[in-house]
């Protein structure tokens, strides 16, 4: 069974702190979801968005760091 996909219309969204401050190169992700974590790219809100296990993202940006 595959896990359903949360409704992202209501998410509030947040840009990374290392976006340019030029409008490229945006990565926004939501915090309103509890176990997933919602990534988008800014410059095209209205398109899709990844979904990550909450666990998964946070071990990639512990990675990034």
């Amino acid at each position: 069974m595959r896990p359903t996909r949360p409704d992202l219309t209501r998410a509030a969204w947040r840009k990374s702190s290392y976006s340019n401050s030029d409008g490229g190169d945006c990565v926004e992700v939501s915090d309103s979801f509890p176990g997933v974590v919602p990534v988008r790219d800014s410059k095209s809100p209205a398109g899709p968005a990844l979904v990550f296990p909450a666990h998964a993202w946070q071990a990639f940006v512990q990675t990034l760091r």
